[in-house]
């Protein structure tokens, strides 16, 4: 893609309200297209109704959107270069459009599926192109304000979604979430027609394309997202059939990474990832996305399991790791150019993860008020990380790479989210299951103490009408495990927290091996 028609005033290159036209349009998609990962989370049982199923088959409706965004992620580059940016671009987006009608009005478990796996497909186009037209279109001197939009959908997205979903289901129904997308689309679609650059296709690289690396990554990718959904469930190793995926994910995954770097014209570029600052940055990138979407995960289900909270009440709560996002980011690109976008990024992170080391002290009387604090400083955290962590990564990334690095960049985002909330989920039910077992240790019918508990719950439930003592015992024995799983349950929460603190301060230290620099991609002076 040509660079930007801009003029030059005062060695500021100047950009037309055109190509700011392409960039918020492009952003537009991409909110949207994150919006939609998170957006069903709260409305899954109301869908598996109107559907017409249930339990753990429902979850497929947002895994296979999911599958359809990692795996067509790494290939926009190639498809780009194929159909041009401009008429790529569009396509996908009415595509989009269209398939969100469809899953509006599916009417069985085989068509949603179906339906939200070509719109993850189609949808997912648009984050890696909304990266690249900011790389691409804007001049180094206003790229920060562009990160600082793909900061929001990256961010501010998945935090709202739940809190969207829920709401427009309990007022209006399951069907307005996939409704939803169409004024911006359309609005988007016009911003679209009206600014990208023409330019011609070239479908004669149809034969040069990896094929082979794209049936390998197609493969790889959806077994291992396949298996992170899951494995919880099925026991992991203990199903022969995860046991089946991970070995088909594996090999088809390691045989992708071979032919990728010995490929003349890889699908990705994974030797971009030999760039000292690309390297890291994506490692912390992978490690922000466990962070983003495994809290996203985990806050909801602390609420709804353990306080009782609602969909609806619960997306209140974490609408607060969502909003004052829109308050700071705008201002990030002015803190870039005042401090190291370095010590921004680890500045982030910290205050990120000291968000979730302070949950490891939650206990029954933890809801929304105390949760206030941390969940502020959380979308602090977050506002501060994306935009510079996104320069940084551009230092040495050419214009022509830029496709590329953008595809890679923001695959491993969403494979660290998806990795993140099957982690949380897999690693909640273990640290359930052995605080239960320490607890129990300590409540034997025969320890004085549990005696004496015992005791005063029988005398409790003899007062308020139960006469018979052996039934009083019975409630009373009943009532006290089902105090033992809520602690039990609510230190497993506890201890999801810690974890994706530690991953958190994993993504500071990468950070520290990051050199400074601006991005040179795109034509830098």
């Amino acid at each position: 893609m040509n660079a930007p028609a801009a003029g030059n005033t005062g060695g500021v290159q100047a950009v037309s309200l055109k190509t700011w036209i392409a960039v918020g349009a492009a952003l537009m998609g991409a909110f949207m297209a994150v919006l939609n990962i998170l957006v069903t989370s709260a409305s899954l049982p109301d869908i598996e109704g109107g559907i017409g199923t249930g339990g753990v088959n429902g979850t497929w409706i947002s895994t296979s959107y999911l599958i359809g965004e990692i795996i067509v992620i790494p290939m926009t580059a190639f498809l780009t270069r194929v159909f041009s940016l401009r008429r790529f671009m569009i396509a996908c987006t009415a595509l989009f459009l269209l398939l969100s009608v469809g899953c509006a009005q599916a009417v069985s478990l085989p068509e949603m599926i179906a339906l939200r796996g070509l719109q993850g497909f189609f949808g997912g186009v648009l984050i890696p192109l909304a990266f690249t037209i900011i790389v691409s279109m804007l001049p180094p001197a206003k790229r920060p304000a562009g990160f600082a939009g793909f900061a929001i959908t990256a961010t501010f997205a998945p935090a709202i979604g739940p809190t969207i979903g829920g709401w427009l289901t309990d007022t209006y129904g399951w069907q307005t979430i996939f409704y939803l997308n169409l004024v911006p689309g359309i609005i988007m679609l016009a911003g679209l027609i009206y600014s990208l650059p023409r330019s011609r296709p070239q479908l004669g690289l149809l034969r040069q394309g990896d094929w082979l690396g794209i049936a390998l990554m197609a493969i790889g990718l959806a077994a291992f997202q396949t298996i992170l959904d899951d494995g919880n469930v099925d026991d992991w190793f203990g199903s022969p059939f995860i046991v089946k995926l991970s070995l088909v994910s594996a090999l088809a995954l390691g045989a992708f990474i071979i032919v990728e770097l010995f490929e003349k014209n890889p699908l990705i570029r994974l030797r971009l990832l030999s760039r000292r600052n690309f390297g890291f940055a994506t490692l912390g990138n992978f490690l922000l996305g466990f962070g983003l979407y495994g809290s996203a995960y985990l806050l909801p289900q602390y609420l709804e399991v353990s306080q009782g909270f609602d969909a609806q009440q619960s997306g209140n709560v974490i609408a607060w790791t969502g909003l004052p996002q829109l308050l700071v980011i705008p201002f990030v690109p002015y803190l870039m150019r005042r401090f190291d976008s370095r010590l921004l990024v680890g500045t982030g992170l910290a205050i990120f993860a000291a968000s979730c080391f302070t949950n490891l002290t939650i206990d029954p009387d933890v809801a929304a008020p105390q949760l206030l604090v941390p969940d502020i400083a959380r979308a602090i955290g977050q506002a501060l990380v994306m935009t510079p962590l996104s320069a940084v990564a551009m230092v040495g990334i050419s214009h022509e790479e830029a496709g590329d690095a953008s595809g890679l960049f923001n695959m491993m985002r969403n494979l660290g989210g998806a990795v993140g909330t099957a982690a949380i989920e897999t690693f909640f039910t273990k640290r359930e299951q052995y605080h239960s077992f320490m607890i129990n240790a300590h409540a034997s019918l025969y320890d004085p103490a549990t005696q004496t508990r015992l005791s005063a719950l029988q005398h409790h439930f003899m007062s308020a009408g139960i006469s018979d003592p052996s039934a009083a015992m019975a409630r009373s024995v009943n009532t006290l495990g089902k105090a033992i799983r809520a602690q039990a349950t609510i230190m497993g929460y506890a201890d999801c927290f810690g974890l994706l603190g530690a991953m958190l301060v994993g993504a500071v230290i990468s950070v520290a091996f990051l050199k400074k620099g601006a991005s040179s991609a795109a034509g830098a002076h």
